[in-house]
């Protein structure tokens, strides 16, 4: 509710009250209690991230696999890095992989979601908890909060991070293409899922029963099209949010920005035509034009947003 009185859907009130939780209602202990047979595979999606990954990797494997046998698994999908982000993350303890040698016989595609969605064909945990591995001031907490849910309750299928996101010092400055892109369409179009904190956050976790079911944009829209594809497949009740506290990245051009967020709107388009909500037979146009100064003139520089699509990992099989 806001100060005029006006208010979300009550279902979405509803699920807010039962479904989020916070990062330190989930202890270790009670984790491991929780898990019994279940494997967990943590997956750093990972492109020219040598200044980090080490250390997330190595805060993982000590506190998560060596000093409680929490998770089982801890892999890096190394996205065509140039410079020491697969040697610094196999040196740290992770077992690494070259995003473009998992399943060779595809043609290889662009996109943090093509390294996630190849994940699942390395992997072979129950659950599976993606971080990204640009983030400063990581804690363990990331992994173990967004694990709680679906270790505690096996109606939840997929479990997504929220957090303060300062950027330059200002708290909630972060985030963007949330506020200008992803809230908008999410409230216009799928007002259930209006709930959500941080919809476009990279940190969550989820079944491989149901990761698998669904496909994954090869871009920045993978993230959007994930929300909207497991809401439709399992239902509100099935996700949950976790708060994390604060996440402290690396931040984006303005310029860069646009570029995710167009690859966001063709996410939703996608799905809005493939649920019939927009009328068939016409497709957005593919190009995204902007201006950068060169000179005395403001030169157009055209980019193709268009998203591919993998699809259901387990129609391969």
């Amino acid at each position: 509710m806001d100060d005029r009185g006006i208010r979300v859907l009550p279902e979405v009130e509803a699920w807010s009250r039962r479904r989020t939780s916070s990062s330190d209602g989930w202890p270790v202990g009670a984790l491991l209690d929780a898990k019994g047979a279940a494997t967990v595979s943590v997956v750093l999606p990972a492109r020219n991230e040598q200044e980090t990954v080490g250390e997330i990797v190595t805060a993982i494997r000590t506190g998560l696999m060596e000093a409680v046998p929490l998770v089982d698994e801890l892999v890096v999908i190394d996205s065509r890095s140039t410079d020491d982000t697969a040697a610094r993350a196999s040196a740290a303890g992770a077992k690494v992989f070259a995003q473009d040698e998992i399943l060779p016989g595809l043609e290889p595609l662009e996109g943090k979601g093509e390294a996630l969605w190849k994940s699942l064909a390395v992997t072979s945990g129950d659950v599976l908890v993606f971080v990204d591995a640009d983030l400063r001031e990581f804690r363990s907490s990331f992994v173990t909060g967004l694990l709680g849910p679906l270790l505690a309750d096996p109606a939840v299928v997929y479990v997504k991070g929220c957090y303060d996101r300062p950027l330059q010092d200002v708290p909630m400055a972060g985030g963007r293409v949330t506020e200008l892109v992803a809230r908008p369409l999410l409230n216009l179009h799928w007002p259930r899922l209006a709930g959500f904190v941080q919809p476009l956050a990279g940190e969550y976790a989820g079944r491989r029963s149901a990761l698998e079911r669904v496909p994954f944009v090869t871009g920045y829209g993978v993230e959007f099209g994930l929300l909207v594809d497991l809401l439709e497949l399992a239902g509100l009740d099935a996700l949950a949010q976790v708060d994390l506290g604060s996440r402290v990245h690396s931040h984006q051009s303005t310029e860069a920005l646009g570029g995710m967020a167009a690859q966001i709107m063709h996410t939703a388009w996608a799905r809005l035509a493939r649920q019939g909500i927009v009328l068939p037979g016409y497709e957005p146009a593919a190009t995204l034009a902007q201006f950068r100064r060169e000179a005395a003139r403001h030169e157009p520089v055209v980019r193709d947003v268009t998203v591919p699509e993998r699809p259901p990992m387990i129609s391969l099989r």
